[in-house]
């Protein structure tokens, strides 16, 4: 009986807050267009590595892991076209920082910062051009990795022109960096 008298105010109270004016406070009105892949399957690196080779000024990563060579390439690419691009990544999945498409970025000259801060720094995301009138955003499952792209089943999603939306995962972006910690570059012998 308590039970059904818990789930009935529950349920209740559900009904009632919209009434009463209550929104999430992080409600952002859909507009833009939505690009999707799903792996296996789609060609969903092939799709990032396409947004960023479009970037004009600025490429901002967070990655939980990153080993995805054609990935690193185009934001080597954007980075020697003068584009801004720095990268956020996991601490425990940056023990694997010598992994090859990781230390290129760094060898590159890209700012590559370590999240150390949560026991996972589990983003994956992109922000592309977030002060241009149409700005992109990626986000979704998939890890920059071979993995992700061949073995596992995940998705991403480019969403492109709701400037609201990018400048929320920017702003949520910035903070991260605030306290993630550079990765230096390896002196040349």
């Amino acid at each position: 009986m308590k039970r059904l008298r818990l789930s009935l105010l529950v349920t209740c109270f559900a009904l009632v807050l919209p009434a009463l004016g209550f929104e999430p406070s992080n409600l952002i009105p859909a507009t833009g267009t939505i690009e999707y892949a799903f792996t296996p399957g789609d060609d969903a690196a092939g799709l990032i590595v396409r947004t960023i080779d479009d970037a004009e000024s600025q490429v901002l990563v967070q990655a939980y892991s990153f080993t995805h060579r054609e990935i690193a390439g185009a934001l080597i690419r954007a980075h020697r076209r003068g584009l801004d691009v720095q990268i956020i990544a996991d601490r425990e999945q940056a023990g694997s920082f010598e992994s090859a498409a990781t230390q290129a970025l760094v060898d590159a000259g890209l700012s590559v910062r370590v999240d150390a801060n949560h026991s996972a720094a589990h983003n994956k995301v992109i922000v592309i051009d977030q002060n241009a009138k149409l700005p992109t955003l990626i986000t979704g499952s998939f890890n920059f990795t071979f993995a992700a792209q061949y073995r596992n089943a995940e998705n991403v999603l480019v969403l492109r022109g709701n400037p609201d939306l990018t400048r929320a995962f920017f702003a949520n972006w910035l903070q991260h960096r605030e306290h993630a910690i550079a990765i230096v570059r390896r002196q040349s012998k």
